[in-house]
């Protein structure tokens, strides 16, 4: 197994990004080339990223690796929309938004969707834990209406804004629904999140877990993944403003492709998963990204907007709402029953399908 070896070709790929981004920032290259590297490097940082946080919480157990994965990808988020918020461009309030609500659409529909599809495709019929399933889903449907919606309604600022009262409230709420879910995850209700009731972790993936030494140099892996994610998105931040804007593209693209480059690893294993028939590990992959998507980036994001003075606007627009309302609806029916066919996930594509044609042609 490839987690026998203390160092991967991940890890050199980690230390390889890390060490472009130093040489970016000291050699006096030109332009063009310092984008093009930062573009392959960034995509190598995200992966490695994950991939060493993933071997991580296989050494460490699902309580603390959970943790630990969520909140290496709240990083990479992060420190992607606080780059792109502080060029004070006339969108930069908008991005943590755009780029929220598009991890929420892509988790709820796109991933799932997928997810489903595939799986059904191949097993007719795939079934989960409805009570765990149902819980993810409520949390995120209090996230993004905390988030998202109630900012429209509040009359302290303006529209679509919090109060710094407000935002810290949000903020705290959202934190501790989170921790909330984590620990019903993976103390007090776990049963509830496993592929079968009362499942018990077999014997040989106890043995196959990564050496504590295959760890360290994950943890190691990881700090250096980081680092160079914050440092060439850092770079990459006005390039991907006006690429957009070259394009002609609305600026809740930006949004989406933020979330897409986050997502993009969780998205292969999702699948990866459906397709030997274990939805639920797909189910909580997505579901549980989407939840520490808003749950730990609205909190870090708007810790920066009250250090630094930066505006920053939550609510969404009318169309975002709808969009909102019929994934929730349609996530009521898919996951009411405990089983699902593809045609339930065909559902949640064409929403997603629907948001990418709306956000390009608005």
């Amino acid at each position: 197994m490839a987690n026998s070896k203390t160092i991967t070709s991940n890890d050199w790929l980690s230390y390889t990004s890390f060490l472009v981004l130093v040489f970016a920032m000291v050699a006096p290259i030109g332009e063009g080339l310092l984008i093009a590297f930062a573009v392959v490097f960034l995509a190598v940082g995200i992966s490695s990223a994950v991939h060493s946080a993933e071997v991580i919480a296989e050494r460490v157990g699902p309580s603390i690796g959970t943790l630990i994965l969520a909140i290496s990808v709240t990083v990479i988020e992060v420190a992607l929309i606080v780059s792109l918020m502080s060029n004070d461009t006339a969108d930069s309030p908008q991005i943590a938004r755009d780029t929220v609500f598009a991890a929420l659409m892509i988790v709820t529909n796109g991933i799932i969707g997928i997810c489903i599809l595939l799986g059904g495709l191949k097993h007719k019929e795939l079934g989960f834990q409805s009570v765990g399933t149902t819980a993810l889903l409520g949390v995120l449907a209090v996230l993004s209406t905390l988030t998202l919606i109630l900012p429209l309604f509040t009359t302290s600022t303006n529209k679509g804004t919090y109060s710094a009262g407000q935002l810290i409230f949000v903020s705290l709420a959202s934190l501790v629904l989170y921790g909330s879910l984590v620990w019903s995850q993976t103390k007090s209700h776990k049963n509830f999140f496993s592929a079968t009731e009362g499942e018990v972790t077999p014997l040989e993936t106890i043995h196959s877990r990564p050496s504590q030494k295959r760890a360290i140099t994950s943890f190691i892996s990881l700090l250096f993944s980081l680092f160079a994610v914050v440092g060439l998105s850092k770079i990459l931040s006005p390039t991907i403003e006006s690429t957009i804007s070259a394009l002609g593209a609305p600026k809740a693209v930006v949004g989406i492709v933020i979330a897409i480059l986050v997502l993009a690893p969780e998205t292969l294993a999702a699948m990866n998963a459906a397709k030997t028939n274990e939805l639920q590990t797909s189910l909580n992959l997505a579901l549980g990204s989407g939840a520490a998507s808003i749950a730990l980036t609205i909190p870090a994001v708007s810790l920066y907007s009250l250090l630094f003075d930066k505006p920053l606007t939550l609510g969404l627009d009318s169309k975002g709402i709808v969009f909102l309302m019929v994934t929730f609806l349609a996530g009521s029916f898919t996951f009411g029953s405990g089983r699902t066919t593809s045609l339930h996930g065909l559902i949640h594509l064409v929403i997603m399908a629907s948001f990418l044609a709306i956000s390009l042609m608005p």
